[in-house]
């Protein structure tokens, strides 16, 4: 019989409720059993989609459960330090909601923690095991363009209104989209590519009264190759989410991957058989030669599966894998973007420091 990892989430607003809670519930071993929550209207939303679990209104009742093994803190952006500090001193593996922290002070200072306390720590950097990312790194990875030039990658959105009552417009620290999205963007790239040579980048507020950052041009500078990375909040018509050109041919990649929507229209992985499976208009063009053959059509794109993240995470603490998503890059994801408020400060291009 296969050990059962419990789990302790912490909030259950849109990360907890719309992001975590479904994928935990779709992989096998995992079990929800307790929920920190404050606001009433989410208290009996948790109520209601998981009964067996637990809500409590103190995080303390988390941290001396000694039954709870994983803390999954999906609060607000500058809880994530202090709320994984607590949760590794009490014992407890930790799953960090991205941002992973706000500085690389609080990421480095938690990487010290979990060695002494000897506990996984990891970051929920789940866009690894996006359809289009998948497929990207497949095409990057086969050597299919040949020597890869230029790397495009947008994340974009329309949102013209400015949301009340919600942290995610208020200027806070760990705030706005270089934050939010950016974290994402930047994790695929470092992951493809590792930490740049240089960082160049602009970024703004568009949207009237806004408080936060909603737009940001950033560029990572490696040798031979120019990868940029864009979000926006004004986007309504979108253009390709993704844009691969080498010295052989072209990847163009229109569409997101669809398991967002899933989960925001209410469904998980135990709701529908064909999770993750990208229709086939939102498929990539590869225009290429490859071994002196040209190729060009469309690329099947592989199966997106937010719940490779948590298996990962279940196998890593019982010692049967190792981690995917390690801290240290969650980390040097945060210095990209500390470098990248500095580059767009002081309006020139930035050197990579640790």
């Amino acid at each position: 019989m296969s050990k059962t990892i419990n789990i302790g989430l912490i909030g259950f607003g849109m990360a907890g409720k719309t992001f975590h809670s479904p994928i935990i519930a779709g992989v096998p071993g995992l079990k929800l059993k307790k929920i920190r929550e404050t606001r009433k209207e989410n208290i009996a939303a948790a109520q209601v989609l998981y009964p067996e679990a637990v809500v409590v209104d103190d995080v303390k009742a988390i941290f001396s459960d000694d039954s709870i093994d994983l803390v999954v803190v999906a609060s607000s952006n500058t809880s994530h330090a202090p709320l994984a500090k607590e949760a590794l001193l009490a014992g407890k593996h930790v799953l960090v909601e991205k941002p992973f922290t706000v500085t690389t002070a609080e990421a480095d200072a938690l990487l010290d923690l979990a060695k002494q306390q000897n506990k996984v720590l990891t970051v929920y950097q789940s866009r690894r095991w996006d359809s289009d990312f998948k497929t990207v790194k497949k095409v990057v990875d086969s050597g299919l363009l040949g020597n890869l030039v230029t790397y495009e990658a947008h994340y974009d959105r329309f949102r013209n209104e400015i949301r009340p009552n919600t942290w995610k417009e208020e200027a806070l620290p760990g705030s706005g989209l270089l934050y939010d999205l950016g974290s994402h963007l930047i994790d695929q790239a470092l992951l493809l590519f590792g930490l740049p040579r240089e960082i160049t980048a602009e970024i703004g507020t568009q949207r009237q009264h806004s408080k936060i950052v909603d737009n940001f041009d950033l560029r990572l500078h490696y040798e031979g190759l120019k990868v940029t990375l864009k979000a926006g909040m004004l986007v309504r018509e979108a253009g390709p989410h993704f844009i691969l050109h080498g010295d052989q041919g072209s990847f163009i990649k229109y569409g997101m991957d669809v398991q967002e929507a899933a989960l925001k229209a209410g469904l998980s992985p135990n709701d529908v058989p064909d999770w993750g499976i990208e229709p086939q208009e939102l498929w990539g063009n590869l225009n290429t030669t490859y071994r002196d053959l040209h190729v060009q059509g469309k690329i099947e794109s592989e199966t997106g599966n937010y719940r490779g993240l948590y298996e990962n995470v279940y196998k890593a603490i019982l010692g049967e894998a190792e981690l995917e998503v390690k801290p240290e890059q969650a980390r040097n994801t945060i210095r990209v973007i500390e470098l990248a408020m500095q580059s767009s400060a002081e309006k020139r291009t930035v050197a990579y420091t640790s």
